[in-house]
């Protein structure tokens, strides 16, 4: 649906310090158009609200509803956070750093619930719970289908971390648990603040699951207005509303975050924490919760998906395959593999500005590529098809090309925060020394940076591959007619009540994504493994 240190992100390591050079003008150049295009959706929105004027959109801001919509949005996303910071770090410190039997199984298990969509994870506690709905089954729905992202920014933090100051506070006479709250959690606090960010962005521009639980939020509510012409102002309205939480989002983790960076006591010191021993009742109670959380995240959805499929027969099996399940796996597979692939390249020249230089420009440019995670996908669809009706003669609407564009602005955050990690894998000096030796600057970069960073940008680009799997809002306006995604199938069948039709998609849809979650909990286990 992804840095530590200063700048955490989905797949963190830690950071090299950024240097002093001066920025090619190239790479300010291409920067600057990514960001401009992934503004597309704000331009549409003010835009939008010019058209209404001052008055009227000022009228929507400031209504009682708004004030409804902030209380239940707000309070939900910071409930969220904090149990996904208290549910990722725990299950990351477990896997880390103790001596839990089957570390590498549970790395895997706890990864895998990012594969399920968040309105799978709704639909499977609600269609067996009716008692699941409102703010509590928001809160437990949402808090199961995102804990992946803080507990991988924090698993990586926690492996790259330097095991050398937790010793020297050991031997300062710190006991375990002050030395834990200080240096343990000193060290994983950008990751643990990086994963929470996009916890809180993907809360604010959710959909599908709350539209389930009959949770009303800004999102929920700018969908229904914006399917009626005479509402956009009011959805416009909203937007901005939403716009604003979020860059309160972000300046509360940059301001959170600090200065401080995760640190080695030497240069390239690969030393790895020796595993910490629970004691027995200890090691019982990390067992079941362990168990408990992957029961609930996973083996639930699964497990009521199987549950529908069963009750409702064969019957129910053979309408999925009539309405051709092939081809809408297909499709999803080939649209989110495109965009995927798209966001990786374009996320590299805007992560080695920000990792490899200093500045305000540079900031204002990372910065502002996360604000689009908070916009709904139903707000960057209307605005794509704004624009192609305004300045393309609507040519492109509902193909495959515009939805893939679709994605890419949608996701380009977690791409960003995924590259970014990887270039800061590769140490500069390496690619200085390269320069050094005869070669040029973009074959440094190639035969240096990018392998080094390979593995991670191959992670980067499963977690795009995830999120694109899993979308719904801005598929349904704009997928190609005649064509179906897993996504908007499901859709169709649970809305119409039919749970016998829709779970295949759903078992389907998280087995598609399954291959790269998979592949994540791999890439961090082959990262341990050549630390080791």
């Amino acid at each position: 649906m992804t840095t530590t240190g200063a700048r955490p992100a989905a797949l963190a390591v830690a950071e090299v310090p950024a240097r002093p050079a001066r920025r090619p003008a190239a790479l300010v150049a291409v920067s600057g158009a990514i960001a401009v295009l992934l503004a597309i959706p704000l331009i549409f929105l003010l835009i939008e609200s010019h058209r209404a004027g001052f008055g009227v959109v000022a009228a929507q801001i400031f209504r009682p509803l708004t004030g409804s919509l902030l209380w239940n949005t707000v309070r939900l996303t910071v409930v969220v956070t904090a149990l996904c910071a208290v549910l990722g770090t725990g299950a990351a410190w477990l896997v880390e750093r103790t001596n839990l039997p089957g570390r590498r199984t549970w790395a895997v298990l706890l990864v895998v619930p990012l594969a399920i969509p968040d309105f799978v994870v709704s639909f499977g506690w609600s269609s067996l719970f009716v008692s699941v709905q409102g703010f509590r089954g928001a809160v437990l729905v949402m808090t199961l289908a995102v804990y992946p992202l803080v507990y991988l920014p924090v698993a990586a933090s926690l492996r790259a971390a330097d095991p050398g100051q937790e010793e020297v506070a050991r031997s300062l006479g710190v006991g375990p648990v002050r030395t834990f709250v200080r240096i343990t959690l000193g060290q994983a606090r950008g990751a643990i603040l990086g994963g929470c960010l996009l916890v809180a962005l993907v809360l604010l521009a959710e959909y599908g699951a709350f539209e389930m639980l009959s949770y009303r939020t800004f999102t929920t509510e700018i969908f229904a207005n914006l399917q009626l012409p005479t509402e956009i102002p009011a959805a416009c309205a909203l937007s901005l509303v939403l716009v604003a939480i979020s860059l309160v989002v972000l300046a509360a983790e940059g301001w959170l975050r600090g200065g401080g960076r995760a640190a080695r006591s030497g240069p390239m010191v690969q030393r790895v924490m020796p595993p910490q021993r629970l004691r027995p009742a200890a090691m019982a109670a990390a067992l079941t919760g362990c168990s408990l959380l992957v029961a609930a995240a996973l083996g639930l959805p699964v497990g009521a998906s199987i549950y529908w499929i069963v009750r409702g027969g064969v019957p129910s099996v053979s309408n999925s395959v009539s309405v051709s399940m092939l081809s809408a796996a297909w499709h999803t597979a080939a649209y989110g593999a495109s965009a995927a692939a798209a966001d990786t390249l374009l996320a590299l020249p805007v992560a080695v500005l920000a990792i490899r230089h200093t500045g305000t420009v540079r900031r204002l440019l990372e910065r502002s590529t996360y604000l689009v995670l908070a916009l709904p996908g139903v707000v960057i669809a209307l605005a794509l098809t704004y624009f192609t009706e305004q300045y393309a003669g609507s040519f492109g609407y509902q193909t495959a090309p515009l939805l893939v564009l679709c994605y890419v602005i949608m996701f380009f955050p977690l791409a960003l925060v995924g590259v970014k990690a990887a270039i800061a894998r590769a140490p500069a000096s390496l690619e200085e020394v390269a320069r050094s030796l005869g070669q040029g600057r973009l074959s440094a970069f190639s035969r240096v940076t990018l392998r080094l960073a390979a593995p991670g940008l191959v992670a980067a680009f499963c977690l795009v591959f995830l999120e694109t799997v899993t979308e719904l809002t801005a598929t349904l306006i704009l997928i190609p007619t005649g064509v179906q995604t897993l996504a908007t199938q499901f859709w169709q069948y649970q809305s119409s009540l039919s749970y016998a039709q829709a779970a295949p998609f759903a078992l389907v849809m998280i087995a598609v994504a399954a291959l790269p979650s998979i592949a994540l909990g791999r890439f961090f286990q082959r990262s341990a493994q050549a630390r080791g």
